[in-house]
């Protein structure tokens, strides 16, 4: 795909893939982007999975055209992204390797022989001239790996942000960007908030008209829209006005529970109510919609003087992603001594700014009367 006069996508769309990461389902598949810069000199970035060598290598031909590329750069050294560097070098021995002193220790790591390739390693800012095109090294130390760097061509004013802006799903698949972009985002890079923090005040001092990573879609326009998500997400800001009950369930008592508030907040006006069942929906999808909205109900049983596994699950999700600048109310069930609401709230103590309701509600098997008003109680707390 061309992208300017001498920029061009030669990345691959995998439509075989069912679990990204082994953890992240994705059935609109994914991309894995490679970009060539055509010049006096030639820059070929990043390579690509491992199971399409070959047609990523046919991808390159067709846009040389005869020609021999002068660099391989290697902004992140994810297999996904660089696997493939040696059956470039076996393809083009003469190319210069371009990365960073951290990049070329996992390169080591990786793969046997790699002191025996011409290397060029790049501290940040440093510039890298193709003749017409003139290349910026832009380090973005975990984001999500310590090695990652951007690269800023001046020229045609493109950002080639590897894993940064990038999204589940494959590039020649129609959807909306925000949705696999943010499950993205919070599922692989969203504990590294301050680093992408950082990152962001680099690129705001960047003339940006071209986004170019190496998941998704390559982005062209409106680019202040997905600066301004990144930057919400990554500051644990809020994105949509909107109330998550998130629950599970053993015999259906506490999805009454939770079935109950949400129809409550409903009549109440509230503008979203999203009520996921653990158990049942996808944990990305869920802790995407955590991290979405403010506010945070969770309901769970007592379960072996713990809670239910699959509401563990998401509240570790949550905290190892830095879940912070939320309010979080509590609803329990237990038939006998109940803990699952001291366990859920103890989970989150190294949580930043976390508010909790003054509402907690106790069920002792089924939903009685009493727990109909804590519910109507809680329903008016959240809609405050």
């Amino acid at each position: 795909m061309k992208i300017t006069n001498d920029i061009f996508n030669v990345g691959v769309n995998d439509h075989n893939i069912d679990l990204f990461e082994g953890q992240y389902i994705v059935p609109n598949g994914m991309a894995y982007n490679s970009y060539v810069v055509m010049d006096e000199k030639i820059a070929v970035l990043d390579t690509v999975d491992g199971n399409f060598s070959d047609e990523w290598l046919r991808n390159i031909e067709n846009v040389l055209n005869g020609r021999t590329p002068d660099y391989l750069i290697v902004q992140h050294m994810e297999p996904d992204h660089s696997a493939n560097i040696m059956n470039f070098m076996k393809a083009y021995p003469q190319t210069v390797i371009v990365g960073n002193a951290k990049t070329f220790v996992m390169m080591a790591n990786f793969f046997e022989d790699t002191d025996s390739f011409d290397k060029l390693v790049v501290k940040e800012n440093d510039v890298l001239s193709l003749g017409n095109h003139t290349l910026t090294f832009v380090f973005a130390p975990m984001v999500h790996w310590p090695e990652v760097m951007f690269t800023y061509d001046s020229t045609d004013k493109v950002l080639f942000s590897a894993d940064g802006f990038g999204k589940f799903g494959a590039a020649d698949v129609e959807e909306d960007w925000a949705c696999e972009a943010r499950r993205y985002y919070f599922g692989i890079v969203g504990k590294y908030g301050a680093q992408v923090q950082t990152i962001l005040k680099k690129a705001s001092a960047l003339d940006i008209q071209t986004i170019c990573p190496l998941h998704g879609v390559v982005l062209t326009e409106n680019l202040g829209y997905y600066l301004g998500l990144y930057n919400t997400w990554s500051s644990y800001g809020v994105e949509s006005d909107g109330i998550m009950i998130a629950y599970t369930s053993v015999y259906g008592n506490t999805k009454k529970a939770a079935e109950i508030l949400a129809d409550k907040l409903t009549e109440k006006g509230c503008p979203k109510v999203v009520l996921c069942d653990l158990a049942r929906e996808d944990m990305a999808e869920a802790v995407e919609d955590a991290f979405r909205y403010g506010k945070l109900v969770l309901a769970s049983p007592t379960y072996n003087a713990d809670v239910f596994p699959f509401m563990k699950h998401f509240i570790l999700a949550l905290t190892e992603r830095n879940y912070q600048n939320r309010t979080i109310g509590l609803i329990e069930n237990g038939s006998w001594a109940s803990t699952a609401a001291k366990v859920m709230k103890e989970m989150f103590s190294k949580s930043k700014n976390i508010t909790w309701l003054e509402t907690t509600v106790s069920i002792k098997s089924a939903v009685k009367d009493d727990n109909i008003i804590q519910l109507d109680n809680m329903a008016d707390e959240l809609m405050k």
